[in-house]
């Protein structure tokens, strides 16, 4: 018996719905009140990035509304504080579910690479709190502000690629998981 097959399913879907219910808190309760109190959304949620003329742009505005700058805070405080600790458990659940391993092209995919894919969670946690910080500092008073400034769009995209990477490689081996089960019923 190894790992994967000891995590309860109910485990991971409970985690799951811990997730999503966090970002509704997010959304719903910072989110949304930002982009009624600005016309802006939050910086968090530009998935294709974005410069720093459009951070300068959010440090005037978070100046000028005190209401908005609140808001970012609470966010940060609140739900974004627990959200990436939650979202890189998941992640890290579901590829020791899976057992990544096996072969990639029919080769055999190296011990140490299917250990380096459990690393990617991580990378996403550490990034998002990363850009957590970074938007604190850059939208704060600290004398840091300006290198904080140019390090979050930085942040934001080594964020959601990872992200994006960790969910392509869970579904991969999720295909060849459900693959390997329609082999065995033949």
């Amino acid at each position: 018996m190894n790992a994967g097959s000891r995590i309860p399913l109910w485990i991971i879907a409970l985690l799951a719905a811990i997730c999503l219910g966090v970002l509704a808190w997010t959304t719903f309760g910072f989110v949304v009140p930002f982009k009624h109190e600005t016309g802006q959304a939050v910086l968090d949620i530009y998935f294709a990035g974005y410069d720093e003329f459009t951070v300068g742009r959010m440090q005037r505005l978070l100046g000028e509304n005190e209401i908005a700058n609140n808001l970012l805070r609470a966010m940060y405080a609140g739900p974004e504080l627990i959200f990436p600790a939650l979202l890189t458990a998941l992640l890290l659940l579901v590829l020791i579910k899976l057992r990544p391993g096996g072969s990639y092209f029919n080769r055999p995919i190296r011990p140490f690479f299917a250990k380096l894919i459990y690393a990617l969670p991580f990378i996403y946690g550490l990034a998002d709190y990363g850009e957590n910080v970074s938007s604190l500092i850059a939208f704060g008073d600290s004398a840091w502000a300006d290198q904080a400034a140019q390090l979050l769009p930085w942040m934001t995209r080594l964020k959601f690629s990872s992200l994006a990477i960790c969910l392509v490689v869970i579904i991969r081996f999720a295909v060849v998981r459900a693959m390997r089960g329609q082999e065995g019923e033949q």
